[in-house]
Formats: structure tokens, C-alpha cells, sequence
């Protein structure tokens, strides 16, 4: 049984799915009383104060696996559980002075322990967002340490390689190490030799 192309009206109706999906996501996370981003390695969290509050006026706590974040004596604007953990020494929080509007935001940096998976929420009470609909910022090569850097860029060739029907760096190296050794043994006969 051959997979039917969806048809205009099948792609007009996933596409309307998709943009209602989003716009009720972004609602949801319009009513929260902070705004949040993240990237595959960190989260920032700001948090609006009023702007005669200074830094001794709140209650800010971050441990591995939980948040809060209050104005003494008041209830906490966001507290709970993370989904995942962090590393405390590397997160921090300051209290900013904002131009629009005139106030203050706490600004809350999270440096994730596992570097390599989205949040769906800052705490696991919060309306959470769909993580596969992430598109990852782009990362330059020169972001990467040596040795990541240099995994990439064997990939990539390969890829490009691959593409214009040519050989892998694994192929060519093979290759590399047959043509030395013909080189260096000219009495064999390799004419009917297989290579692969």
C-alpha cells in the first residue's frame, strides 16, 4: 500500500492545527507572571518587580532541582521544581533596571546540566511547550571545541561528499593506505582486487 501526497486541503488544515496549537501555546505562557527563553545550553527567566525594590527585598532561592522567586512577605512569583537540572555554581540571578516601562526585572540564568535537551517549562506546575516544534538557534563551528569541531566538519564532508557521489574521509583514507601500499610492494598484482 503506497502512502497518498497529502492534498492541499489536508496541508491547509495541518497548517491551521499548527498556527491555532502555537497561538494557544503562546497564550498560555502570556498569563505566567515571567517570561522565559532558552537555548540547548541555558535558561533565562525575568521577572518584573516594582522599582523601588532592591536586591535585600527578595527572597531568591536555586538549588539543583528548584526555583523561587518572591518579594519578602509576599507569595512567590515562580517556585517549584525544574524538569531538569542545573548547575548551581554556573546560575546566577541580578536585579536589572528596565527603560519600557520604568521598573526593575529579576533576571534569573540557568546553565542546564544536560546540554542537550529542550525544557518544556521552567517548573514542572507551569503550562509546558511543545519541545519538537523548537527550532535550534545556529550554532557556528567556531562556538565548538576542538574536538566537537572537528567531528562536524568530518560529518559535513562526508555529507558533501556523498551528495556529488564521492568518497567518505573513511573511504578516501582506506584508499590513501592501498595506493602506499601498492606503492611500496609493485610485485603484487592488485588488478582484480575489491575494495569496499
Amino acid at each position: 500500500m503506497s502512502e497518498q501526497e497529502p492534498t492541499p486541503a489536508d496541508l491547509a488544515a495541518r497548517e491551521a492545527e499548527e498556527h491555532a496549537r502555537k497561538a494557544a501555546e503562546q497564550a498560555e505562557q502570556a498569563q505566567l507572571p515571567y517570561k522565559w527563553t532558552q537555548t540547548i545550553r541555558d535558561v533565562e527567566v525575568t521577572i518584573p518587580v516594582p522599582g523601588h525594590l532592591r536586591g535585600r527585598d527578595l527572597d531568591v532561592v536555586l538549588t539543583k532541582t528548584k526555583i523561587k522567586v518572591a518579594v519578602r512577605g509576599q507569595e512567590a512569583v515562580i517556585e517549584g521544581t525544574f524538569p531538569h537540572p542545573i548547575i548551581v555554581d554556573e546560575s546566577s540571578w541580578t536585579l536589572e533596571t528596565t527603560a519600557h516601562p520604568p521598573g526593575k526585572e529579576v533576571a534569573v540564568h540557568l546553565d542546564k546540566v544536560n546540554k542537550v535537551e529542550w525544557w518544556p517549562h521552567v517548573v514542572t506546575g507551569a503550562p509546558k511547550i511543545d519541545v519538537t516544534k523548537i527550532t535550534p538557534e545556529s550554532s557556528s563551528l567556531s562556538d565548538l571545541d576542538g574536538e566537537t569541531r572537528a567531528m562536524v566538519e568530518k560529518m559535513m564532508y562526508d555529507q558533501r561528499q556523498k551528495e556529488i557521489g564521492g568518497m567518505t574521509s573513511d573511504e578516501q583514507k582506506k584508499m590513501d593506505i592501498l595506493k602506499k601500499f601498492q606503492a611500496e610492494h609493485p610485485e603484487m598484482d592488485f588488478s582484480n582486487a575489491q575494495i569496499g
